[in-house]
């Protein structure tokens, strides 16, 4: 919607590509942090992999959902390949071999590739507090990564939370606000369609 309304209303035809965070780590659940010291196997941090994606143009897609759809199926078909494995285990290979500065200068690299980073985070299902007062919401934001915009969920006592983060200059960040807000918009509605029918 953003790239069509900053193109007088006409289809775009440029191409954006956006680039998935995943977490691979395996995790059962929330431990204690007891529970973690008390670990044989110290497995702590989190394991990512970073997916390309290329984000469907709206002139691909009729209907709202169609759009949803459509991302939801890239991502899936992605995550079940073998790249997602193969690139986790180039940058353990580069961390060990040439040391953690190479594999940060590739991800780098690779992160330069991208128009827009998206990623995720499961937060605390209950309400936390910080030296007794409760935290009403919890954002995060990825930052100093070369993406025109940034774009970070997460869950955080049954809410969801949307962080945005746009490049100076280059994105009016009013136009996609309000973009974003009707395309939420008009996928609530769209999906209410589809529960009733």
């Amino acid at each position: 919607m953003y790239m069509q309304k900053m193109n007088s209303g006409k289809s775009s035809s440029e191409n954006c590509t956006a680039l998935v965070l995943l977490n691979t780590r395996l995790t059962a659940g929330y431990k204690s942090v007891q529970d973690m010291l008390n670990e044989t196997n110290k497995s702590w941090g989190n394991r990512f992999v970073f997916l390309h994606v290329s984000v469907p143009k709206s002139s691909q897609v009729s209907k709202p959902l169609d759009f949803v759809w459509e991302a939801q199926r890239i991502i899936k078909r992605q995550r079940s390949s073998s790249a997602w494995y193969l690139t986790t285990r180039l940058c353990d290979i580069l961390k060990k071999l040439r040391g953690p500065e190479v594999a940060s200068e590739y991800i780098y690299s690779t992160l330069k590739n991208s128009s827009t980073v998206i990623t995720n985070m499961i937060g605390p299902l209950e309400q936390m507090s910080l030296a007794n007062h409760p935290i009403k919401g919890i954002y995060f934001m990825v930052t100093g990564s070369p993406q025109s915009l940034t774009m970070t969920v997460m869950s955080y006592n049954g809410k969801l939370r949307i962080a945005l983060g746009a490049e100076k200059g280059f994105i009016d960040s009013k136009i996609l606000q309000g973009c974003m807000k009707d395309a939420f918009q008009v996928i609530c509605e769209a999906g209410t369609e589809f529960r009733i029918n």
